[in-house]
């Protein structure tokens, strides 16, 4: 989301609770570009600075992979910044058939293919293929395909999201949650994974973080992006506790939350 302040593009007209959430409804909720949050929502950002600090691995790599690249907009950006000591082989694995198009799209002018795998599927590759693995927010890191695509030597670098992100608003539809839900996010849960599969982690930074939601519309176009936060989510399933929010943020200002991010390098013993 986006890290600057809010505005309303020189336009301070009220505008209605069914006009906000028919905006938010209807934007295209594909890849991971954020940008249509400016001035609606703002999250800050993790200090380690991920996809400055990929650009900078990739340039000391020979074969990467990137696994479940989104809509291939942070890899794009860090293999610009890394040209031209860029890799020389590079791949991307991507399971929403929409991204996969999109990544598509956007990687393939540089020569980068993404490969179509559902993220509970084995990766597609031979063991010790690459000495880099990257992701940035994966549903569920597969440690042990992991392990066994990195050469011995070879590194995971990525940043994932924590336990319980965001959950004042997730909590703010489904009620109370317990702990156990967002357990397997854990730094000390992935930790513990990691190495049961045999990598040695060399890093592992947390951070929280504040976000703040400045309209409803940018609360619903949220949750159809993010849909594992509130499953099944519609605006009609949802209609009275979205006007209830609306309302809210109308009256008393910008709804709070936090993301949980944590920054995680592991690597195969060589």
């Amino acid at each position: 989301m986006s890290a600057q302040q809010p505005s309303r593009d020189g336009d301070d007209r009220p505008r209605g609770f069914e006009d906000l959430v028919a905006e938010g409804a209807a934007v295209p909720t594909e890849g991971w570009d954020f940008s249509w949050f400016e001035g609606r929502a703002t999250e800050a950002r993790p200090s380690w600075g991920y996809a400055v600090s990929l650009a900078e691995r990739l340039a000391g790599a020979r074969a990467a992979l990137d696994v479940q690249t989104g809509g291939g907009e942070v890899l794009d950006f860090a293999l610009g910044r890394a040209a031209p000591k860029a890799p020389v082989l590079a791949v991307a694995t991507e399971g929403w058939p929409a991204n996969v198009a999109k990544a598509t799209a956007l990687l393939r002018p540089r020569g980068i293919a993404v490969v179509a795998v559902a993220e509970d599927e084995p990766l597609p590759f031979a063991d010790a293929a690459f000495d880099l693995v990257s992701s940035r927010h994966p549903v569920r890191p597969p440690w042990a395909e992991i392990a066994r695509v990195l050469e011995p030597g070879g590194s995971y670098f990525a940043q994932h999201v924590g336990p319980r992100s965001v959950f004042e608003l997730v909590e703010y539809f489904l009620g109370p949650l317990p702990d156990e839900v967002s357990a397997v996010r854990h730094p000390d849960r992935e930790r513990a994974d990691a190495e049961a599969a045999g990598l040695e982690i060399v890093e592992l930074r947390a951070e929280r973080l504040r976000v703040e939601f400045h309209d409803i519309a940018a609360v619903v176009h949220f949750l159809r992006k993010v849909v594992w936060m509130v499953p099944g989510f519609t605006v009609d399933r949802y209609e009275e506790q979205l006007r209830s929010l609306h309302e809210r943020i109308e009256s008393e200002g910008a709804f709070l939350a936090h993301s949980t991010r944590h920054l995680v390098e592991a690597r195969r013993p060589a």
